[in-house]
């Protein structure tokens, strides 16, 4: 059998320090996962090792209503690439539009859920998606949790978590869900041939 030994034990290190075979490290990934809005578009980035997540900034970017369609739009597009700039994750995950009964007020958050998958495809980052239900169910438990619980779960699992809005805990919950998940959105991305 040709190849490198399998190394079974840690190495001693420098004054008794435990030295861990290269091969056992487990990478770090930054996540960023977008809550899409219109007028608030909820941004959370995590780093995660593992099965250990770490809370790295999260943030709201918003658009002034007074402005046009395209120009909100423009707002939201600079906002969020100026997070991919200054925090450089490694993928991004974004929530699913739900569709209401008011179909304009639909239609207007389609068009920010395009930017906020547009800037991470923008900047050559693989992009998730998954559905409200989904991320609800990932971090709190259930498919129909209140906001209240998703904020709360955030900053059990994430202690050090601060965010300035509900979109942006939101955001941190869709990092998470990614998190949990990417193992699959990564193996059906690159089937697509997207990665």
């Amino acid at each position: 059998m040709t190849g490198f030994p399998v190394v079974s034990r840690a190495l001693a290190g420098v004054n008794g320090e435990v030295l861990l075979p290269i091969c056992s490290m487990i990478h770090a990934i930054r996540l960023l996962g977008i809550d899409p809005g219109l007028r608030r578009t909820g941004w959370g980035m995590i780093e995660a090792a593992g099965n250990r997540l770490s809370f790295i900034a999260s943030g709201t970017v918003t658009s002034d209503n007074k402005k046009s369609l395209a120009e909100r739009l423009v707002q939201l597009h600079d906002g969020l690439s100026e997070v991919v700039r200054q925090h450089e994750p490694s993928e991004a995950a974004v929530e699913h539009t739900f569709v209401n009964k008011d179909a304009g007020a639909t239609l207007k958050l389609g068009q920010a859920r395009g930017i906020a998958l547009l800037v991470p495809s923008l900047a050559g980052l693989p992009v998730a998606e998954y559905a409200p239900n989904l991320v609800k169910k990932t971090v709190v438990g259930t498919g129909h949790a209140e906001k209240e619980q998703i904020r709360a779960m955030v900053k059990v699992l994430m202690p050090r978590a601060t965010f300035n809005s509900d979109d942006a805990a939101d955001a941190l919950a869709i990092a998470i869900c990614h998190a949990q998940h990417r193992s699959n959105s990564t193996a059906r991305l690159a089937a697509m041939g997207a990665i």
